[in-house]
């Protein structure tokens, strides 16, 4: 995506899609279900990227000009969503009004290395280890003066509000967290897997290579476009929805940040030692003590683990759901019904 944003864009809600949206919701029935319950998706998929989103704001934030959108009242209960890799802010561009039709107020923004979201200085270190991501977005919620949001999210993102919740669960009142807990350290990333499982991080290992590096940075868009195929083998998008987020890979940053980010979960690049503390609390698997709800698609092609190997990482008050109907890795563009309703449920947790 561009630097310069075009404001003169049709405004995030019209009333009309806010009724739209606010029946939609409406539908969604309140659930304090018992781990391991099934829920459907509740609507089909959308499969085209023509539904409206933005404008785009910047704000500066930390080492970062972040650019983010804002949806719903400004002095509602806040809710920050966060995408993961290799996606963008538009996995929320159904979720997002949603929420908003609730009286939350919703803030969707790029990560590091994506879309219009910038260093501040070209000497900071294009880190991407995972506490990095996580003080990022509490710079972000500093600057927004946001205190205790609700944090919601899958892959990166999920592992992002994950960290927060466990290290600072003064700064989040509640979590949805898709494929459940993702902390990690560079000690389990070193633990040889079953060959099977191996197979499933192939771009992982290709990422080791500089071989990796130039073949991501040179084809991109059609590696980006391959993963979601995998990751979602029965999400059926168009050009028009992938080429969309493709535009926020064209961040001039995006490369080195999606390689270190592997690398260092391998043990192959360092990380900056200001954060070794931090890694260090994680890499002892800190219990997650806000209320959570836990979510999983019923056709998540992307390597994840059974809830049972992580429920006992939340000693909070717990749920977890599996959706149903064909949902792959990216469920709040696949489920966007599933995906508001357990934040709203989270809510009253």
């Amino acid at each position: 995506m561009s630097q310069d944003i075009n404001h003169d864009r049709r405004r995030f809600l019209g009333a009309a899609a806010m009724t739209l949206a606010a029946s939609r919701l409406g539908r969604i029935g309140s659930a304090n279900e018992p781990a391991g319950d099934t829920a459907p998706a509740s609507q089909p998929a959308h499969t085209s990227g023509t539904t409206p989103f933005g404008p785009v704001r910047q704000i500066e934030a930390g080492l970062l000009n972040v650019g983010y959108v804002e949806a719903g009242p400004a002095t509602g209960p806040a809710v920050l969503l966060l995408h993961g890799w290799p996606y963008d802010i538009h996995s929320y561009v159904e979720v997002a009004p949603l929420l908003a039709a609730k009286g939350y107020r919703v803030i969707v923004p790029y990560l590091r290395g994506y879309g219009t979201t910038r260093f501040l200085s070209g000497e900071t270190v294009r880190n991407g280890q995972p506490s990095v991501l996580a003080l990022d977005l509490i710079a972000l919620m500093d600057a927004l003066k946001i205190q205790k949001p609700i944090l919601a999210g899958f892959d990166w993102g999920a592992r992002t509000g994950d960290i927060i919740a466990a290290l600072w669960p003064e700064r989040c009142k509640a979590l949805v967290s898709v494929s459940g807990y993702l902390i990690g350290s560079q000690e389990a990333g070193k633990v040889p897997l079953p060959p099977q499982a191996e197979l499933q991080w192939w771009y992982q290992y290709y990422f080791a290579t500089e071989r990796g590096r130039a073949g991501y940075d040179k084809y991109r868009h059609d590696f980006a476009k391959l993963i979601w195929q995998i990751a979602s083998p029965q999400w059926h998008f168009d050009d028009v929805t992938f080429d969309r987020s493709a535009r926020a890979f064209e961040n001039a940053d995006h490369v080195s940040i999606s390689i270190h980010n592997y690398r260092w979960r391998l043990g192959l690049a360092a990380g900056e030692a200001k954060y070794d503390e931090l890694e260090r609390r994680l890499a002892q698997g800190p219990v997650i003590t806000v209320p959570t709800i836990t979510l999983e698609g019923d056709a998540n092609g992307a390597p994840h683990a059974e809830p049972p190997s992580y429920a006992n990482k939340f000693s909070g008050k717990y749920a977890h759901r599996l959706i149903a109907g064909g949902v792959g890795h990216n469920l709040p563009q696949e489920a966007p019904q599933a995906f508001a309703s357990a934040v709203v449920d989270v809510d009253s947790y």
